[in-house]
């Protein structure tokens, strides 16, 4: 049951309760919700390994840090409840595929969740594109502010409608709630599409057909309805790492590049460059972002407080600067905290020589007489493959973060609960070294979080000097 109502709290996380629920969505059910989920779940918890690792100290520190960032930062007590509530039920997501994504068919139920939240937008949205009063062009949303643009937008609320490089009117898809823009969107589907495989089954060509290709293709389909250049050089990442074990690091740098030739071919981006020169004002924001961490290094400037302080009043689309210039350094190490040791984690499952053959597990006793427990069987080639989609979706989702100020977002902490979920399976198996302890995981975090800092820094400098 508790595995069960995760994966409807996920759905309804993703694509609002009013949409899951009608009108009953206006009367809080996601907190109904998530207090029937939390009940389910807290007797899983005492045998579950979500609460030792160091995953979960950084999401407290996370949660502290968006309350100080609050409290200290923006100097607003009565502010500081409301945007840690904003942040929970994100980070819950993590605990719930630890706690519940106990084996490979309960994560593959997890993949089929993200599956459907993506095609129920891509289908959605694709009939709105094609309506009349979208073809017709009467109204054009951008042109005013006032009613008809109101109108327009409550009409059609998984389209963005702008103009390209050459004045003309294109239309792209965005999400709803967790993913309401067309770049959210094109992230969810770049970190769907690697995890789409591990349905995939060798010599299992009609299986591999219906339960793979197709419904990768439809999100490809769905991805270029987004015309996001994030998604373009998201894709084009992933296709680099992927390829790179199989023909090397030069063929797989020039198959990404084809790839990105072919976006371009196909309008992926709707018309819109995709070069140095049309992102010079984000670099702007990413300076301003490091100028507001000098000015505030400990607590940042208030969580979705960025736009208040940039000289454009507009957020940078980086998710470190943002995260950095935010919730200052103690939230940057909180973040590095969970992303590092995912990262590490992710890493030695993705490959053949940190995982070994292990042993077999052995049943526990029953608890009823005549009832027999079923040991899932995973071989060291499962572990890694899993591991390896895992470590994809990971990398479209950082890749894509460069572009997007979403540092605190569900879907990483969903990919950072599977990967653990995978590494206590090779755990238990005697397949994997254990975790690295706290501390070090602690001081490595340090370091990284500086070395994101500076390595930013670097970025601009150069960028503006390039300029």
């Amino acid at each position: 049951m508790g595995f069960a109502l995760s994966i409807l709290y996920l759905v309804t996380y993703y694509l609002t309760p009013v949409t899951v629920f009608g009108p009953l969505g206006r009367f809080h059910v996601e907190e109904v919700l998530a207090l029937l989920v939390l009940c389910f779940s807290l007797p899983a918890l005492a045998k579950s390994f979500a609460l030792k690792t160091a995953q979960s100290a950084a999401l407290v520190g996370l949660t502290i840090a968006v309350g100080l960032s609050v409290l200290i930062g923006m100097r607003w007590p009565g502010g500081t409840a409301g945007a840690i509530l904003s942040f929970v039920p994100s980070a819950f997501a993590y605990f719930l595929i630890c706690l519940h994504g106990n084996s490979k068919k309960k994560l593959q139920i997890v993949v089929l969740m993200l599956l459907f939240v993506c095609l129920f937008v891509i289908v959605r949205g694709y009939i709105d594109l094609h309506s009349a009063s979208v073809l017709d062009g009467a109204i054009q949303p951008q042109d005013s502010r006032g009613a008809e643009s109101a109108l327009w937008n409550a009409e059609h609320p998984l389209l963005l409608a702008m103009r390209n490089g050459q004045g003309q009117w294109f239309y792209r898809l965005k999400g709803l709630g967790e993913v309401g823009d067309p770049n959210d969107f094109g992230q969810l589907i770049v970190c769907t599409v690697p995890l789409m495989f591990i349905f995939w089954r060798t010599k299992k060509m009609a299986q591999n057909l219906f339960l793979v290709l197709l419904p990768v293709g439809l999100l490809l389909f769905g991805a270029y309805l987004t015309h996001s250049r994030g998604t373009i050089i998201a894709f084009m990442a992933i296709t680099a790492v992927a390829a790179r074990r199989r023909i090397g690091i030069i063929p797989s740098l020039l198959l990404a590049g084809g790839l990105f030739v072919a976006a371009s071919a196909l309008h992926f981006s709707g018309g819109r460059e995709v070069s140095a020169s049309e992102g010079s004002d984000r670099i702007g924001l990413w300076g301003d972002g490091l100028e507001m961490l000098k000015q505030n290094p400990l607590f940042g400037v208030g969580v979705r407080n960025f736009a208040d302080h940039s000289s454009a009043g507009l957020t940078a689309h980086n998710s470190i600067v943002v995260c950095a210039a935010e919730l200052g350094m103690f939230g940057l190490f909180c973040w590095s905290l969970f992303l590092l040791p995912t990262l590490r984690d992710v890493l030695t499952i993705a490959s053949s020589a940190k995982v070994t053959e292990g042993a077999p597990i052995v049943a526990e006793e029953p608890q009823f007489p005549g009832v027999t427990r079923k040991i899932e069987a995973l071989d060291k080639a499962e572990i890694n493959r899993l591991g390896r989609l895992v470590l994809l979706s990971l990398v479209g989702f950082l890749v894509q973060g460069l572009f997007l100020s979403r540092a605190l977002v569900l879907t990483l902490f969903l990919l950072g609960g599977m990967a653990e979920a995978i590494y206590e399976m090779a755990l238990q198996r005697g397949m994997v070294a254990p975790r690295l302890p706290l501390a070090r995981t602690l001081l490595y975090s340090a370091g990284f979080s500086v070395c994101l800092v500076i390595g930013m820094y670097i970025v601009v400098r150069v960028l503006n000097i390039m300029r």
